[in-house]
């Protein structure tokens, strides 16, 4: 069975959907600084209580790892916890100013 050859004259199945004359977006899903947030984020909770555990294993609780592991595993939830309030204030910040570019429209 042979295929057909597209001329140069006829369009392609893609060309009629959208149209020659179609540019395509090229931008990312994603903004840089909502990836760059969640590597911050990312690398703060494998660090953070690892740090917090091993400073403070001998330095505070004398070799007492209940307590280490205890504040390491409260500080990996306020890295947590963090991460929720700076990604809510972020929406909140594109609602409101979506909503001032629609008033300036008026």
């Amino acid at each position: 069975m042979a295929s057909r050859r597209i001329t140069s004259q006829e369009k392609t199945p893609l060309e009629r959907d959208t149209g020659s004359s179609a540019k395509s977006d090229i931008a990312p899903a994603v903004p840089a600084l909502v990836v760059y947030k969640l590597l911050g984020f990312t690398l703060g909770m494998v660090v953070v209580p690892i740090g917090t555990y091993f400073a403070t294993v001998d330095l505070f609780f004398r070799g007492n790892a209940t307590y280490a592991g205890g504040l390491a595993a409260f500080t990996a939830n306020v890295v947590l916890i963090a991460y929720v309030v700076v990604a809510m204030k972020e929406d909140q910040s594109e609602k409101l100013e979506a909503e001032q570019k629609a008033k300036k429209a008026q």
